[in-house]
C-alpha cells in the first residue's frame, strides 16, 4: 500500500486490482500514487496469477480528477521546478507503460475523469463508463495543456472531436464519450461494484462485460457533431476561430457559445493545444509523450500556468490575467519553442 493509503494495489483472484483511495481530493494523483501503480504493473506483468488489471475508485464523485495541480503550483512558485518535472516525467512514463501493457487494463469510470485521470484510463484496453461519467481535458483553462498522452489520443477521435475537446476543455458524459470511442463500454452505476467483483474471476473479459453492458442513446453533443467537424477540422487555428464566428453569425448558438468558451482560456494554451493536435496525428505514442515533456518543461518556467491555478484553485476569483491576453498576440515562434527538443533532458522511456 502507498503512504497514507492513497492507492491500494492488490491481487484479487485473477486480477491485479488498483483502488484509487484519495476521495477528499477526488483522487488527484500524487507522486506516491504514480510510483505505487508503476511498481504494481511491474510486479503483475510476469505474474501468471494476474490475467488482467482492474482500476476502480472509492469515490462516488470521481474516478480521478487529475494531477495535484495545487502541489505543482506551489512547488513552482517556490522555485522547485525539478520537483515538478520529476512528477511529470514519472507520470508520463506511467502513461506509456499503460499504453504498452501486455495484459488487459480495465478502468471502471463512474464520476469525474479529467487530466491525469484520463492518462490513467484512456490508454488501457477497456474504459467502462458509468452513469455519472464526466470526461474533460480542461487544461487550457488553467494555463496548461492537454497532456498525459492527449497528444496521441485526441487527434485520433473521429470528426475533429478531439481538437474540440482540447481547445475548449468541454465536459462530456458517457453517451458522447462512447460515440467517439473514449469509453469502450457502458454500465449502470449501481452495477459497477458487481462488475468489479466479476472481473476478478477467470471468465473471459468479453463474456463478463456482455452481461453488464448497456447501450446509451445519443449524447447532448450529437446534434453539434457536424458543426464541430466543419470548424475544428480546419488546419489553422485562425481558420477554426473564423469558421466558428461565421457559423455563429448565421445563428448557430453552439458555435457562438464555443467561441465564448475559447475566449476565456489562456491564448498561449489554446495555441499549444492546437499545435499538439496538428502534430499528434502523425506521432507514435512514445514520441507524443516526449513532445509533452518538452512542452511541460517550458510551461513550468512560464506565467500562465501559475496565473491559471491562482485564479481557479488558490484565490478562486475566476479572473486570470493571461500573458499575452489574446490569440492575436500569440507569436507563432513562441509556440514553436515549446516543441523544441530538450537534448539530454528528453523524457527517457523504456522499450
Amino acid at each position: 500500500m502507498a503512504q497514507e493509503h492513497e492507492i491500494i494495489c492488490e491481487i484479487r483472484g485473477a486480477a491485479g486490482v488498483v483502488v484509487l483511495d484519495r476521495p477528499k481530493a477526488l483522487n488527484a494523483l500524487s507522486l506516491g500514487m504514480v510510483r505505487e501503480l508503476a511498481r504494481a504493473l511491474d510486479a503483475w506483468e510476469n505474474d501468471p496469477q494476474v490475467t488482467r488489471v482492474v482500476v476502480i475508485s472509492t469515490s462516488a464523485k470521481a474516478f480521478c480528477a487529475g494531477g495535484d495541480i495545487r502541489w505543482l503550483h506551489d512547488r513552482g512558485k517556490a522555485g522547485a521546478h525539478d520537483d515538478m518535472l520529476a512528477f511529470w516525467a514519472e507520470e508520463y512514463i506511467l502513461n506509456h507503460r499503460i499504453k504498452t501493457y501486455p495484459k488487459p487494463y480495465i478502468s471502471l469510470i463512474d464520476g469525474i475523469v479529467m487530466g491525469g485521470g484520463v492518462g490513467l484510463s484512456v490508454h488501457g484496453s477497456h474504459r467502462i463508463a458509468g452513469d455519472r461519467y464526466l470526461f474533460a481535458m480542461p487544461e487550457v483553462g488553467i494555463g496548461f495543456f492537454p497532456d498525459v498522452g492527449a497528444t496521441y489520443a485526441l487527434p485520433r477521435l473521429p470528426g475533429a472531436f478531439g481538437t474540440f475537446l482540447a481547445l475548449t476543455g468541454e465536459r462530456i458524459g458517457a453517451a458522447d464519450a462512447a460515440s467517439v470511442g473514449l469509453a469502450t463500454h457502458g454500465v449502470a452505476s449501481d452495477r459497477m461494484a458487481e462488475l468489479a467483483d466479476a472481473l476478478t474471476g477467470r471468465s473471459s473479459i468479453d463474456d463478463i462485460l456482455a452481461g453488464f453492458t448497456l447501450q446509451r442513446g445519443p449524447g447532448p453533443l450529437e446534434g453539434a457533431r457536424a458543426t464541430i467537424e466543419r470548424c475544428f477540422g480546419l488546419a489553422e487555428l485562425s481558420g477554426i476561430i473564423a469558421r466558428l464566428q461565421a457559423e455563429a453569425d448565421r445563428g448557430d448558438a453552439f458555435a457562438g457559445k464555443t467561441l465564448q468558451t475559447i475566449a476565456t482560456k489562456s491564448p498561449t494554451s489554446v495555441a499549444i493545444a492546437h499545435e499538439q493536435m496538428r502534430r499528434g496525428v502523425d506521432l507514435d505514442f512514445a514520441e507524443a509523450m516526449r513532445t509533452e515533456f518538452r512542452i511541460v518543461s517550458r510551461i513550468a518556467h512560464g506565467h500562465d500556468f501559475y496565473e491559471g491555478v491562482r485564479a481557479v484553485v488558490v484565490d478562486k476569483d475566476q479572473a486570470p490575467r493571461w500573458r499575452p491576453g489574446t490569440l492575436a498576440e500569440v507569436e507563432p515562434s513562441a509556440i514553436e519553442a515549446y516543441f523544441a527538443p530538450l537534448g539530454p533532458d528528453e523524457l527517457k522511456l523504456g522499450a
